[in-house]
């Protein structure tokens, strides 16, 4: 299958495994709550690429934030560990589709969403095509990040 044919996209922790999804990877710090690692469907866990902690307790998930909070977390994927995990993802949506995972409820203002956009600016253009605006975004069964 071509790099093309390939996405990165942004799923819930807690939701299912979806046709389409590829390899499965959870970007928390956190486990997620109440979710046991035998009901658990990820096929990693790349925690260290998360945002710091203090980054993650200021942001606390406010919509007014984000924009400030995707700068700041973007700066952090600088820190060499983040920079190595980030190479690994990219490698992986090169090979197949991608679903970056969180537990967040509002999956299009996390960590998530920003990594994803982080990766998908490094993807050849034929591969955003799978990426439907923001606006769409909720409604899409397959939750596709631009």
């Amino acid at each position: 299958m071509s790099v093309s044919a390939h996405r990165v996209r942004v799923g819930r922790a807690y939701d299912p495994r979806m046709r389409g999804d590829g390899t499965r990877v959870l970007v928390d710090r956190l486990w997620p709550r109440g979710l046991t690692k035998q009901r658990a469907d990820f096929d990693e866990w790349q925690k260290d690429v998360a945002p710091s902690t203090d980054l993650r307790k200021w942001y606390g998930h406010d919509p007014d934030l984000f924009d400030e909070f995707s700068a700041r977390y973007r700066a952090e994927l600088a820190d060499p560990v983040r920079v190595r995990i980030t190479s690994h993802l990219f490698a992986v949506a090169r090979h197949g589709n991608l679903t970056v995972v969180t537990a967040s409820r509002a999956f299009e203002i996390s960590e998530a969403a920003v990594l994803v956009a982080v990766l998908v600016a490094e993807v050849p253009l034929a591969v955003n095509r799978f990426h439907t605006p923001v606006a769409a975004r909720a409604a899409a069964d397959d939750r596709e990040v631009s």
